[in-house]
């Protein structure tokens, strides 16, 4: 399935066209459809990663209905709700429903990103021998003694109600871990919500975790549940929560102690039962020592702490999870690459990977794109930017397994581009996918090199 797949049903011409505009230039491929009816005879003939959608239908049926029919075609589509109407129960209903979200009309645009890209961008690994499962939808792919232990005591802990404070470097998989705590729980039939405290500003992050009244500030036009009453009976994850402001602390504080949560205006608590899992990419001791993270806070979140290795400390990892990422790219891209040679294995064990599993998935995704055979070489992986493995603890490192590229940046970033179009058949939305670019930076590197041909 390709992961940036997205069906959109709305009835009103406008809207659906607006919605799908919108949508294509953030390089997703949008499908549309007036009703339910056609919207599952869609889902019926292709894969789609996300179905967007109002909560009410025409002719009555409601959101979990939908979830139910599109679900008994295909289990793995995800779905959001964007509603006029701003319903808390709806709301509620439709995380428990399954739903990723409910977000009301109108809606702001770094909001509808955030929660794309939050929704499509999670990878669910599958079945393997070096992996460990709960109920069979979440997998860790490992054979690392550390992280197997790391499995161990998350599978010990998970149904406990005590906070749970994950860190480690960008990459290597904080969220994947709360969600495996999650699902091996009894808490696994509840929702699980995601917020990255990172990724909005104060201001939305504020309303988007606590929620807020009608007319409480403005462009408050209805009332909105926050993600702490979504969340409950199951999971909340803070990704990156020493990026909260203090006074933001101070209420997630009183949120832990009193099981109760205030909405922005609002004129009395709600009442909630989450369980709490943080996770953060920063030495949290050295942030409380800075005055940045409120340290009673700190006590409060790490009642049980998980520190996940990198990945450059993790080699024997390397090999299962490149062979995993093969065989879900050759899905994604149609391609039928089996494995990759030794050196090419070796050029990749010796990497530093500052960027961890996420970084390793990027060159793998690229190298199943650009191999023209069914096994992986050197040339696919370019790598001309990659830090080598550091060898010893005297500063020194082991030359670069990869081949130091003497061409000039400009040219391997020239031959990449159009290696890639070529690859895609001239799709510049997927082209730009692969290459981690945004289309517009693709059309601006075209036109650039257009003009350069012009003026020989």
């Amino acid at each position: 399935m390709n992961n940036r797949n997205i069906l959109i049903i709305e009835p009103n011409v406008r809207e659906r066209s607006g919605l799908s505009s919108l949508l294509e230039d953030w390089g997703y491929y949008v499908t549309t459809s007036h009703d339910e009816a056609d919207a599952l005879s869609k889902i019926k003939s292709e894969d789609y990663a996300l179905v967007i959608s109002d909560y009410m239908m025409p002719g009555g049926q409601n959101g979990a209905d939908l979830i139910r029919h599109i679900h008994s075609i295909s289990e793995t589509t995800r779905i959001l709700f964007i509603s006029l109407e701003s319903s808390v129960r709806n709301a509620v209903e439709a995380i428990k429903a399954g739903a990723i979200d409910y977000l009301v009309k109108p809606v702001d645009e770094a909001q509808m990103q955030y929660t794309l890209e939050k929704a499509l961008c999670e990878n669910q690994p599958e079945n393997g021998s070096s992996s460990r499962q709960t109920n069979g939808r979440i997998n860790i792919i490992t054979k690392n003694k550390t992280v197997l232990h790391l499995l161990d005591l998350s599978r010990q802990i998970a149904n406990s109600t005590a906070s749970v404070f994950i860190q480690g470097e960008s990459g290597t998989g904080k969220e994947l871990f709360a969600r495996y705590i999650h699902e091996a729980g009894n808490r696994k039939n509840g929702p699980f919500i995601a917020v990255n405290c990172a990724a909005l500003p104060e201001t939305l992050l504020e309303s988007e975790l606590f929620g807020h009244e009608k007319g409480s500030f403005t462009g408050a036009i209805s009332q909105k549940p926050g993600k702490f009453e979504l969340a409950d009976k199951g999971t909340i994850l803070l990704d990156e929560i020493t990026e909260m402001q203090l006074h933001l602390q101070s209420k997630l504080l009183r949120i832990i102690q009193e099981h109760e949560v205030d909405r922005v205006g609002g004129l009395k608590p709600v009442k909630i039962d989450v369980r709490i899992i943080a996770t953060s990419n920063r030495n949290i001791s050295q942030t409380v020592k800075e005055g940045k993270f409120r340290e009673d806070l700190y006590f409060r979140l790490n009642t049980i702490p998980i520190t996940i290795p990198p990945l450059r400390m993790r080699p024997e990892d390397i090999e299962p999870l490149v062979l995993f990422l093969i065989s879900k790219y050759n899905r994604v891209d149609g391609r039928n690459v089996k494995t990759l040679t030794k050196p090419s294995l070796d050029i990749l064990k010796n990497l530093r990977f500052n960027g961890n599993v996420r970084e390793l998935e990027n060159i793998i995704q690229r190298a199943v794109l650009l191999s023209d055979g069914q096994t992986i070489q050197e040339k696919d992986l370019f790598l001309e930017n990659q830090e080598p493995a550091v060898s010893d603890l005297s500063g020194n490192t082991e030359e670069p397994a990869a081949k130091i590229m003497v061409e000039p940046l400009k040219e391997i970033e020239k031959k990449m581009i159009f290696q890639t179009l070529d690859q895609t058949h001239g799709n510049r939305t997927h082209a730009a996918k692969i290459l981690g670019i945004s289309v517009r930076t693709l059309r601006n590197k075209l036109n650039e090199y257009r003009e350069f041909m012009e003026s020989v």
